[in-house]
């Protein structure tokens, strides 16, 4: 008891201590934008779901942070209010753009455009083919590797798969890619259903789509879904079906709303390999911000992935991502694009 009570207050010493540095140094960093007026926009396709929400969280507080202006325009996963949103952006002349998902057809030109006015752009998760727009990507074959490997882990490598994919959305290309290697590595794992929306509510219509696959397929045992709002209708779908037992969910990304799903009594929904959001979030402003002092964060930003599975997160007694983020240590933080001249939220 007495080494256990040692334990905590050590622990507690060690986070006053911490609090302090990183208080002092937040003192000492000053952002070379303060007090310049200077504006950025946030253009975002995807926003229906906890992971753009959270991601848009960090990009609102690493822009507070470095004393920039910041305005959100959402079009609700709408590629023709994308592109007029753009438009808008550029008009306005913001100092920066950043550009979260979408499609490279309907933005590439306006993006072009916005480096021609001397815009400084950068793109999460969407290739906006300009080699002065650095790409912010998470390591979406790595995602998408790590959660097939866990698949094969927990079933073999002969099953019969529900496979949830929109083509044309870089990081599902990019996870698309991978799958399709693996079902060459190995034949016996068959993709007996392909489909997908990106249609409002997401997990709803994936929901009705997965209904009428299993009443087809019974003999599914696993659903792969790189996206957790598909995963989510999945899981919809098999908990009606009554199928919890004979399917397992195998996905990307990570919320307070999924962590909750995997941890119901008996859950299908089984592994997911994720970034934070947020953290995602704060290195797109840092890669805008790298530009907008004349510096190079490279043409790819790419901060790598966690598995996080059922078991994990009952053995840690995770219930949130507050106690995902205090709990695992590789999922919390990134230096990433983290230089002297950086102050941090």
């Amino acid at each position: 008891m007495m080494k256990s009570t040692l334990k905590k207050l050590g622990l507690a010493v060690a986070s006053i201590a911490l609090m302090a540095t990183t208080g002092a140094q937040a003192e000492e960093v000053k952002s070379p934008f303060e007090g310049k007026g200077m504006k950025i926009a946030h253009v975002r396709y995807l926003s229906q779901g906890d992971f753009p929400e959270l991601y848009l969280s960090g990009v609102r507080a690493q822009a507070e942070a470095l004393g920039l202006e910041l305005d959100v325009y959402d079009a609700r996963q709408d590629a023709a209010i994308q592109r007029s949103q753009l438009e808008q952006a550029i008009m306005k002349g913001y100092d920066g753009i950043i550009l979260q998902h979408g499609f490279t057809d309907s933005l590439k030109d306006l993006a072009d455009m916005a480096v021609q006015n001397g815009i400084k752009v950068v793109a999460f998760d969407v290739n906006a083919d300009n080699p002065e727009i650095p790409q912010i990507n998470q390591d979406d074959h790595l995602i998408a590797r790590m959660s097939l490997e866990q698949a094969i882990k927990d079933n073999g490598n002969a099953w019969k798969a529900a496979y949830v994919y929109v083509p044309g959305i870089p990081p599902l290309d990019r996870r698309d890619e991978v799958f399709t290697e693996l079902k060459e590595k190995f034949p016996g794992i068959e993709e007996v259903a392909r489909f997908g929306t990106l249609n409002n509510p997401i997990p709803n219509q994936i929901a009705d789509q997965a209904a009428a696959v299993f009443r087809a397929n019974p003999d599914i045992t696993v659903a792969f879904s790189p996206y957790d709002e598909f995963a989510k209708g999945i899981k919809i779908a098999v908990d009606e079906a009554g199928l919890s037992s004979s399917v397992k969910i195998y996905s990307a990304d990570i919320s307070n709303s999924d962590i909750q799903a995997m941890r119901e009594p008996g859950s299908a929904w089984v592994a997911t390999t994720a970034t934070n959001p947020a953290i995602m979030g704060q290195v797109s402003v840092r890669a805008l911000a790298y530009l907008m002092n004349g510096e190079n964060p490279g043409s790819q930003v790419t901060v790598p992935p966690v598995l996080i599975t059922q078991e994990m997160l009952n053995a840690l007694d995770i219930k949130n991502m507050n106690d995902l983020v205090a709990k695992v240590a590789s999922f919390s933080t990134s230096d990433t694009l983290t230089p002297d001249w950086m102050p941090l939220p």
